[in-house]
């Protein structure tokens, strides 16, 4: 399913460059967005007294390109704790924001932002709002850097460059209407309705054979088995996933307490939350995960199950 999102991070030109290069995203524009004038002018823009800010509009196939993995790789472009100005270009048509008329996006995307200032203990200047509206940019201003390449921009080459080398995973997001059909009741819930089952009650808080836990809704390898251990909680815990890049970690203050929760990048699942109380010896983190949005696959099957790429990591303790 193809969606759009709106980033706006300094001068458009370089922007709209880097978006263009992550595969599965399959179209961009510059433009301007969330002003009070009607069908800005770039002139107009540029003097700062609309409230416009130069943006993209990014669309994407939601099943090739997470919404988690796009908004990692704008963190990788921009300076997130600088006040309207990124690079040389200063004043408040070049503040960062990211904009979406999805109000669950707009969550998400909020929670995202809020944990990544308190990991960087912080202030995060990049505004994250609904999208009020957006024109596009003239014609001169699209693919400008394709065809002015004597031209530079904030971004530098070496994000491009890494950019265009990142790999996107192996595995798809599901729909809606299929996870439905796929799952159970419970696992729908927990994975798509962020419920939580009860502790001591679930499939794989006392299960410590070797194997590897994989995401209900993708396939995608996300925990092993010698990275879990018996914390007490009545939930599987773990003290690191299979790889950083596979989870994202959104502030939740659902429930009024303050925690972490963790969900899939590729699947967007809500799994549960990461506490900073595992065993110092292992890290010091406890992955608190629902049983019910992971499917266990043990040792002895995992080749025959596409996973024998995977076996090594079992013998991390060994």
């Amino acid at each position: 399913m193809v969606k759009q999102i709106y980033f706006a991070g300094g001068c458009f030109w370089g922007v709209e460059k880097y978006f263009s290069l992550i595969p599965g995203v399959t179209a961009t524009e510059a433009g301007y967005a969330n002003g009070h004038v009607d069908n800005p002018s770039y002139e107009q823009v540029r003097r700062g007294d609309t409230g416009f800010a130069e943006t993209v509009k990014v669309s994407y196939d939601e099943d090739s390109a997470p919404l988690f993995f796009l908004l990692a790789a704008f963190f990788e472009a921009i300076d997130p704790f600088s006040l309207n100005r990124q690079g040389p270009d200063a004043g408040t048509q070049y503040r960062t924001g990211i904009y979406t008329d999805d109000p669950r996006e707009l969550d998400l995307i909020t929670r995202y932002v809020q944990n990544l200032e308190r990991k960087a203990k912080r202030k995060i200047e990049t505004e994250v709002l609904p999208l009020s509206n957006y024109y596009p940019a003239e014609e001169y201003h699209q693919r400008y850097l394709e065809h002015n390449q004597d031209e530079c921009c904030h971004i530098d080459n070496a994000v491009f460059e890494k950019i265009k080398n990142l790999k996107l995973s192996d595995y798809k997001r599901k729909s809606d209407e299929e996870l439905k059909q796929s799952l159970s009741d419970l696992q729908y819930r927990v994975t798509r309705e962020d419920d939580t089952e009860k502790a001591f009650l679930n499939e794989y808080y006392n299960e410590f054979r070797e194997g590897i836990y994989v995401d209900i809704t993708t396939g995608e390898p996300l925990f092993v088995s010698a990275d879990k251990f018996d914390s007490g909680c009545g939930w599987p815990a773990f003290s690191k996933p299979v790889s950083p890049e596979l989870i994202a970690e959104l502030e939740d203050r659902r429930d009024s307490k303050l925690r972490t929760e963790v969900r899939s990048v590729t699947g967007n699942a809500h799994l549960g939350h990461v506490f900073n109380d595992g065993p110092k010896e292992l890290g010091g983190l406890r992955y608190c995960i629902n049983s019910a949005s992971l499917r266990f696959i043990p040792e002895e099957e995992m080749e025959q199950a596409g996973y024998g790429n995977y076996l090594h990591l079992l013998r991390r303790t060994r």
